[in-house]
């Protein structure tokens, strides 16, 4: 599995390209963390996380995979880029709260990375002009 960046991701211009570059193709119902969930509830209620999460909402400025016009006004998300594990909760791994890892996202956008669904993804609002009577 590559390792993805907020470097990396930064490179590309479009919407449509950040998705494609982090989307997973995982499968509904995959089991991620099953009996070993509160470790995950733990890790997502730490001071370490809360902190994190505010400094990669101000980067990317609330906005979704951090692309300008993309704004999330509610339901916001900071995605893991590199799927987190029960052995990353458990030693104490580092990259868990590197913003590097990590992105702005709404939560159609969440699912949409994970179990390969672009139709779940926001498109861009067409720009209207004055005359302009077709419908989208």
């Amino acid at each position: 599995m590559r390792t993805r960046s907020y470097t990396e991701l930064s490179r590309l211009s479009t919407f449509s390209e950040r998705f494609q570059y982090l989307t997973l193709r995982g499968q509904v119902g995959d089991i991620t963390f099953g009996s070993d969930r509160w470790l995950n509830q733990a890790f997502y209620t730490s001071t370490q996380w809360r902190s994190i999460r505010s400094a990669v909402i101000a980067r990317d400025e609330g906005c979704d995979l951090g692309i300008e016009g993309y704004e999330i006004h509610k339901g916001l998300y900071i995605h893991h880029m590199n799927p987190i594990t029960v052995d990353d909760l458990r030693h104490g791994n580092e990259d868990i709260l590197d913003p590097e890892y990590l992105i702005v996202v709404t939560h159609k956008t969440h699912n949409a990375i994970h179990y390969g669904d672009p139709n779940q993804v926001p498109r861009q609002l067409t720009v209207r002009s004055s005359g302009d009577t077709k419908l989208w």
